[in-house]
């Protein structure tokens, strides 16, 4: 086959894989329509008037906490220490599920000389803990364990678990391994190999994710505190329940959660900036 064949026949190809995606997009669009039409049709207010008030409620919150002025500034106040539950819950969560990441995700990577059987066994018990979300968990531990901050605490530890280990196990399989054979050849042991070869690697990259599951937990916690576990989640539910008339209030908690999202970015810079030895760089 000469050349000219070749790119006719490649031209060919091009234009049939286009006309498929084309024709697979219209299908894709004309089953978006209609389930559209037959979802709105079943909605007792329809989408299209309902889009009209989307801002109804959030401009009655933010009209609130703006009449309440300088009480405002009150309301943050009394609100803190519900948020300090609700870190607390994510802290301690994210530590220990961090740490149970830690090991899931040596015992799931394959260019740590980890044995071969237990890299499977040990990726399926990951997916089984990203599987179950953090609100099925507490709700069936809450009914166990009564309405508190542990159920909520177990819930969230458990997922991150799996979802950090998956990460850090990603992380694990990127990294260079000439050191570590190295150590290997020098007669170093496994732990020593871990703790000089492999942590100076991708301890940047595992702060990064712990703050940014933290900042997840956070969330989190703050979700289950509307099925009891405590925190700013119970205020939520509480003052979002009351509607009119307690819009300042929740303008406050959501105030306070997102400041501590933001802190918790900032301080994840500043770590990573120091492990990376970026505040040490001067530009040329």
């Amino acid at each position: 086959m000469n050349i000219a064949a070749l790119q006719a026949e490649v031209t060919a190809l091009e234009k049939r894989r286009r006309l498929y995606s084309f024709a697979g997009f219209l299908i894709l669009a004309a089953f978006v329509i209609a389930g559209y039409g037959q979802a709105n049709s079943m909605n007792s207010g329809g989408f299209v008037q309902g889009l009209t008030k989307f801002f109804d409620y959030p401009g009655e919150v933010f009209l609130e906490a703006i009449a309440a002025g300088g009480d405002f500034f009150g309301l943050l106040w009394r609100f803190l220490p519900a948020l300090i539950e609700t870190i607390n819950i994510a802290l301690v969560a994210t530590l220990i599920g961090g740490f149970v990441a830690l090991v899931l995700a040596y015992l799931s990577t394959s260019n740590l000389d980890v044995w071969p059987p237990l890299i499977p066994v040990t990726r399926r018990i990951m997916d089984v803990m990203r599987a179950f979300p953090e609100l099925i968990i507490a709700l069936f531990l809450i009914f166990v364990l009564g309405s508190s901050p542990i159920p909520a605490m177990i819930a969230v530890a458990f997922h991150t678990s799996g979802a950090l280990g998956k990460l850090f196990s990603e992380v694990n399989e990127n990294i260079d391994t000439r050191p570590l054979y190295g150590l290997k050849a020098c007669g170093a042991s496994w732990l020593e190999r871990i703790r000089y070869a492999v942590m100076p690697q991708v301890a940047p990259n595992y702060l990064s994710y712990f703050l940014l599951r933290l900042e997840i937990n956070v969330r989190a916690s703050a979700i289950l505190g509307f099925v009891g576990a405590g925190g700013v989640g119970s205020e939520l539910r509480r003052t979002i329940g009351w509607g009119k008339g307690a819009g300042d209030e929740t303008a406050a908690l959501f105030v306070l959660l997102v400041g501590s999202i933001f802190l918790i970015d900032q301080f994840s810079s500043i770590m990573r900036a120091r492990l990376t030895g970026a505040h040490r760089r001067t530009p040329t």
